[in-house]
């Protein structure tokens, strides 16, 4: 292994261009991408891609210099995702928040590059280096201090395709995973109709009244390490999120930090929802925790009462998702659908057969 600066493995690093005082968004025909265009390695344009004229486009050029071989980095949000430039890029180019890198393809792989930041130790460096609440960023100067630590190039290459085929799998996987939803969701309109305009017309009522509880969660302060050391108690942030049963979390506090804030305890076989992140834009995070935990102020804890089954009630959250994220209104106002209790039964049953494909 060979150590390496910033400046040694990326020969030329730099921006795109906001528009500002230096042009309009919404005219002209070339694609003005942006973060959002930036999703687990592919360069996404589609019809909400915003569009600037040629005059900004050759402008915007002129700084970003970006061309085939290139990175594109993403400095706020989804830090560290990249997309390698495949092709000569016509019709496009990069806004201020992606950075651009053009590598030194003697000592290091642009592939190789890209995986290194999606390496755990990376995304920890780069998340305590960067800075705001609601969107993490990161300033070009922060990343100019790392370093790498960087095998031969043939090294690389068996690396590389390791990785690859492992990305692979995972993206499968992954196929799977999103036919086995849509199952679910397909289960629910078979039997319980549409929930949003209840055309089987069952009886319904409102979340809260269909929960003993409903309350939020909070952060012990940072400024208190006693109320992180040794911690056993799960506490949840939007990055746990990621999966539709809570077993653990990234970062855990103890009893200390329970009294000392107002993160209180969630029972067990409770419905938890993101109501505060970035992600709310596109998805709605909904999950049940399989064991006690505590979440912050950017979840709200959902504890059902005897009308409804946990499963039945985060499935009906997932199946009111366009509508709720189209106005994201009071939740707990919200009208939902409230069959038999023995026909919820039935389709958790369902979801139990569904659950163990997942993990077969």
């Amino acid at each position: 292994m060979a150590k390496k600066t910033f400046d040694e493995v990326v020969l030329f690093a730099r921006t795109g261009l906001n528009p500002r005082n230096n042009f309009k968004l919404g005219n002209g025909d070339n694609k003005y991408i942006t973060i959002k265009n930036i999703h687990d390695g592919e360069l996404v344009i589609d019809d909400n891609t915003d569009v600037v004229s040629d005059e900004a486009i050759n402008l915007i050029h002129k700084r970003s210099q970006i061309k085939k071989g290139d990175i594109l980095f993403c400095s706020i949000g989804r830090i560290g995702d990249m997309y390698i430039i495949e092709n000569e890029p016509e019709g496009w180019d990069i806004n201020e928040s992606v950075f651009a890198f053009t590598l030194n393809s003697d000592i290091i792989y642009q592939k190789y590059f890209y995986y290194i930041f999606k390496n755990q130790n990376t995304i920890r460096l780069i998340s305590k280096n960067s800075s705001g609440s609601t969107f993490k960023s990161i300033k070009m100067n922060q990343i100019k201090k790392m370093v790498f630590e960087l095998p031969p190039l043939e090294e690389q290459k068996k690396v590389i395709n390791i990785l690859d085929n492992l990305s692979l799998i995972i993206k499968n996987f992954e196929k799977e995973l999103k036919k086995l939803d849509e199952l679910t969701k397909a289960r629910f309109v078979e039997m319980f109709g549409d929930p949003i305009n209840n055309d089987k017309g069952w009886k319904t009522a409102s979340v809260e009244s269909l929960c003993t509880e409903i309350y939020g969660g909070g952060t012990p302060s940072k400024a208190h390490p006693e109320y992180y050391k040794d911690g056993d108690i799960p506490w949840v942030s939007s990055k746990d999120m990621k999966c539709e049963v809570i077993k653990d979390s990234q970062i855990k506090i103890n009893q200390l930090g329970v009294e000392n804030s107002t993160a209180r305890m969630v029972p067990v076989n409770s419905v938890i929802i993101v109501i505060r992140s970035g992600i709310l834009k596109h998805t709605l995070p909904v999950a049940i925790n399989a064991v006690p935990i505590t979440i912050n102020q950017d979840l709200k804890a959902f504890i059902p009462n005897e009308l409804v089954l946990a499963k039945f009630l985060s499935v009906q959250f997932k199946m009111h998702e366009k509508d709720i994220l189209s106005g994201f209104n009071s939740l707990k106002q919200r009208e939902m659908i409230v069959p038999p209790i023995e026909l919820q039964q039935q389709y958790d049953v369902f979801l139990s057969q569904v659950d163990k494909s997942r993990f077969v």
